[in-house]
């Protein structure tokens, strides 16, 4: 029995194939199909969405891991590599991501095929940091892509095969300074804001209370004192999960709980070490993509839809912005863009609430991130994708017998 981390997806494959390298992917690939059998590549199983379900097979490409070769500005590593892993490995380097998502417990594949991001309005998702892959097609053959249809594997959704190497662009190592501070909601989504001026930066809005916490950082100035990192030991991080959670149960508690700094006001340090978050609390998720200038309008149409249903919003809400993507099923492709991101306390039924927000935000032209909760089929995706129809020719190409399709990207995808 397969189920994600939040515990909201379960699945019981009919085998699980464990490659230890490329060639174990073409063999595992190779055998499904003689079986008829599909098959779905399976990363740190961090999605709320059924990406990874499946009847048939599962792929498990934990073992492969490691760095391949890296140079000054770029990295070749086996796509089962976890963030965690990456981080560590190019800080012995002096190298670093140019984008830090918020969890670095998933994989490099994962993350590139969900479109997963951090938070800068410069800075691209770990998708757009893609140089080149190598993957194992439908037939089970092996293809390097680095031409055109690349933009088709920068958020492939594990529909166009087995990602098994990735080369991504790395930037020199430096020293991010964060701070943290409260604020008026309206002034720190404006847009030339906050969320718009500094190299990182997030908001955190606690819906009930309308209060609001920003966080930004900036590459520290060469010489400056450095300023200590926080950091979160397992004591600490369970104590302060479990503030969290009191919070979440007892309404009135949530702002004082929610207020607590993740720095102590500000900090200095390596931004892989500042910037995920170590809390444990296991939640589910619904993410959106807006168009940037419609962030303020969303926000205040999402708490007020929410006050009339009397559902309430115990959790933050979470605020980051991005610049266009140029991958056609990036959530972010071709504008600059907003993420909503609302979370639901694991064992409770967030769908009135995840009903709610999916109403809202596609109405303010959101699209939903793969990774999250949703329920948007072929129809609104054909609406919102407009290079659809380059993906799908480029799945006809490398899995023309749609060996790596669930009943999941059925829906979303079309047949």
């Amino acid at each position: 029995m397969w189920t994600n981390w939040s515990g909201s997806l379960e699945c019981r494959p009919r085998a699980t194939d464990r490659p230890l390298d490329e060639a174990g992917v073409m063999a595992a690939v190779a055998r499904a199909a003689d079986r008829g059998l599909r098959i779905r590549p399976v990363g740190a199983g961090h999605s709320d969405s059924p990406l990874a379900v499946t009847d048939d097979v599962h792929l498990d490409c934990s073992a492969l891991t490691g760095i391949v070769a890296v140079g000054t500005d770029r990295v070749r590593i086996r796509a089962g590599t976890t963030l965690a892993s990456l981080h560590a490995a190019l800080a012995e380097k002096d190298l670093a991501l140019d984008v830090v998502p918020d969890t670095d417990a998933v994989t490099v594949a994962g993350a590139i095929s969900t479109g997963t991001h951090g938070s800068g309005a410069a800075v691209g998702s770990l998708s757009a940091q893609v140089i080149t892959v190598r993957l194992v097609d439908g037939m089970g053959a092996v293809r390097r892509i680095d031409g055109p249809d690349l933009d088709a594997l920068r958020t492939g959704l594990g529909a166009l095969g087995v990602l098994t190497e990735v080369e991504l662009r790395v930037v020199p190592a430096a020293l991010l300074h964060v701070h943290e501070e409260p604020g008026a909601p309206s002034e720190l989504l404006a847009e030339g804001g906050v969320l718009d001026r500094h190299r990182w930066a997030e908001v955190e809005l606690h819906v009930p209370s309308g209060e609001a916490l920003a966080r930004w950082g900036d590459v520290s100035e060469p010489g400056s004192e450095p300023l200590p990192v926080v950091r979160r030991d397992p004591v600490r991080a369970a104590a302060a999960g479990s503030a969290e959670a009191l919070g979440r149960m007892v309404s009135w508690l949530a702002p004082t709980v929610w207020r607590a700094p993740r720095w102590g006001g500000s900090a200095t340090g390596p931004a892989h070490r500042l910037l995920v978050d170590t809390r444990p609390q296991r939640t589910e998720f619904t993410e959106w993509a807006l168009p940037r200038a419609a962030l303020d309008a969303a926000v205040r149409e999402l708490s007020a839809a929410a006050g009339a249903r009397g559902l309430e919003v115990k959790a933050p809400v979470l605020v980051r912005v991005g610049p266009a993507e140029s991958g056609w099923l990036h959530p972010a492709t071709d504008r600059a863009t907003a993420w909503i991101a609302v979370r639901a306390p694991r064992g409770t039924d967030p769908g009135p609430l995840f009903g709610l927000v999916a109403t809202v935000l596609t109405a303010a032209g959101g699209r939903p991130h793969w990774a999250g909760r949703h329920d948007w089929t072929a129809a609104e995706v054909e609406q919102a994708y407009p290079r659809l129809a380059d993906f799908r020719r480029v799945r006809d190409k490398l899995d023309p017998q749609r060996r790596f399709a669930n009943a999941h990207l059925d829906t979303i995808l079309g047949p």
